[in-house]
C-alpha cells in the first residue's frame, strides 16, 4: 500500500503519528452544491422556509461540523482550527445553492477533511431544512478545490 500513510504494512488502518512534523500554516477550500426546483430556491432566498433561515443555519452547521471532523472521521486528528468560513450563494444555473467552505490551521497536519466536512454538512442542512417542499433536491459536487501548506505542498483543482 505504497503512499497510503494510514495503512500499515499488514493492512491495518492506523492514525498517522505527526509528532515529528513541523507546525506550518495550512488552509483548505472545499465546495458542494444543492440542486433544487426554482420555486424552492426562491422560497429560501425570500426567507419563507418553515424551519427558518436556511442559509444562516447551514452556514453555522458547516462551521460547527468542521470543528468536529475528528469525531466523525475515524483516523482524523483533532485540530485547533484558527478559522473556518462557509459561504453560500445562489446559483440560478443549477438552480440551487453553492457552498464554499474554508478551514485554516497552524499545525502538523492538513485541514482538507475539515473543509470537506463543513461543505458536506452545510449541504445536508440545506436539504434538511427544505426537504418538506422539495424531496427531489440533489447534493452534488463535494470536492476539494485547493489546499496549501505542509510537506506535500500546494494543490489547486484545475477544472
Amino acid at each position: 500500500m505504497a503512499g497510503l500513510t494510514h495503512i500499515a504494512k499488514d493492512g491495518q488502518a492506523n492514525m498517522v503519528d505527526v509528532a515529528d512534523k513541523a507546525d506550518t500554516a495550512r488552509e483548505a477550500v472545499a465546495e458542494g452544491a444543492v440542486k433544487m426546483r426554482r420555486e424552492t430556491l426562491d422560497m429560501i432566498l425570500a426567507g419563507d422556509a418553515k424551519k427558518g433561515d436556511v442559509i444562516g443555519t447551514a452556514r453555522l452547521a458547516g462551521i460547527m461540523a468542521a470543528k468536529r471532523a475528528h469525531e466523525l472521521i475515524p483516523l482524523c486528528h483533532p485540530l485547533l482550527l484558527t478559522k473556518v468560513g462557509v459561504e453560500i450563494e445562489s446559483d440560478p444555473a443549477l438552480p440551487g445553492l453553492r457552498v464554499t467552505a474554508m478551514a485554516r490551521v497552524t499545525g502538523k497536519t492538513g485541514v482538507e477533511m475539515e473543509a470537506l466536512t463543513a461543505a458536506s454538512v452545510a449541504c445536508l442542512t440545506i436539504y434538511d431544512m427544505a426537504k418538506a417542499v422539495d424531496r427531489e433536491m440533489e447534493i452534488t459536487g463535494i470536492r476539494l478545490m485547493a489546499k496549501s501548506g505542509g510537506k506535500s505542498g500546494d494543490y489547486r483543482r484545475k477544472d
